[in-house]
C-alpha cells in the first residue's frame, strides 16, 4: 500500500470520522443491473432448470430474467457458474476402501526399497475395423484419403501395464475377456518384464488392478 494512499484515508477519517471509511460515489456511468437482480440470476441459475432443455444457456437465461447476454455470461464468470459442465462420482460401499487407498496411494508416493510397482488396466470391446479400400497415400498438395466405409473384424480386449517408478508401458492383445487372459498378461508378459528371475530377498512386485477382472477370482487370488 503506497503513502499517498495511507494519507488519503487518514484524512478522510479525521474530517468525518467511521462514515468518511465508506466507498464514495464512482465516477462513470451508474449501474444498470441491481443486486437483487444478480442475486435472482444466481438463485435461478442454481435451483432451476428450463423447459425442454437440460440446462441454463445465456441467451435462454437472459430471456428467463431480462437481462442481456453479456451481462449473464459476466455474472456466471465472476461467481464461477458453469451450468452447462458436469461430472459424476461414485460412493464405494467397501468398508476397507479408505485402507486401499492409503495402500496404493503410498506406493506411488513412497514405494517400498527393491520394490516393483504396477499400476494395470484394461479396455475391452475394442472394434477392430479395417477400410472396404485400400488408404490412398499421400502426395504433393494431396492429403492422405481413405473410404468412409469400414469392414467389421470383431473385437479385440487390450491388458496394459505402466511402470510407476520409470513410466515404461507394456500392452498385449487379447481375442477374450476372462480372468484367464489377464493371468496370462500379468504372468507371462507384466513379470517376466519387470521382476528378474530369482529376485533378491525383498524384492516383491506391487499390483494396482483397476476394474480388470472379477477380484473373486481364485486364478488371480493366486497369483497376486
Amino acid at each position: 500500500m503506497s503513502r499517498e494512499t495511507v494519507s488519503k484515508w487518514r484524512r478522510r477519517f479525521l474530517s468525518d470520522r467511521l462514515e468518511g471509511l465508506s466507498d464514495e460515489p464512482r465516477p462513470g456511468r451508474p449501474r444498470t443491473v441491481s443486486d437483487e437482480q444478480i442475486a435472482e440470476l444466481i438463485a435461478r441459475t442454481l435451483e432451476t432448470k428450463p423447459k425442454n432443455a437440460t440446462h441454463w444457456s445465456t441467451r435462454s437465461m437472459a430471456r428467463q430474467v431480462g437481462l442481456s447476454q453479456s451481462t449473464v455470461f459476466r455474472v456466471w464468470r465472476t461467481f464461477g457458474l458453469q451450468p452447462h459442465r458436469s461430472q459424476t462420482f461414485k460412493l464405494s460401499t467397501d468398508p476397507f476402501f479408505v485402507d486401499k487407498v492409503h495402500d496404493v496411494v503410498g506406493l506411488y508416493l513412497d514405494p517400498p526399497e527393491r520394490a516393483v510397482v504396477l499400476c494395470v488396466d484394461e479396455k475391452s470391446q475394442i472394434q477392430a475395423l479395417d477400410r472396404s479400400q485400400p488408404v490412398l497415400p499421400m502426395m504433393p498438395g494431396v492429403p492422405e484419403r481413405a473410404t468412409h466405409d469400414y469392414i467389421r473384424s470383431g473385437t479385440t480386449t487390450l491388458f496394459a501395464a505402466v511402470d510407476a517408478a520409470s513410466g515404461k508401458v507394456i500392452g498385449s492383445l487379447h481375442r477374450r475377456h476372462r480372468a484367464v487372459e489377464f493371468r496370462k498378461f500379468l504372468s507371462w508378459y507384466c513379470l517376466q518384464e519387470w521382476v528378474p528371475p530369482a529376485p533378491r530377498p525383498g524384492q516383491y512386485p506391487h499390483l494396482a488392478r483397476l476394474d480388470a477382472v472379477s477380484p473373486r477370482s481364485q486364478k488371480l487370488t493366486e497369483l497376486t
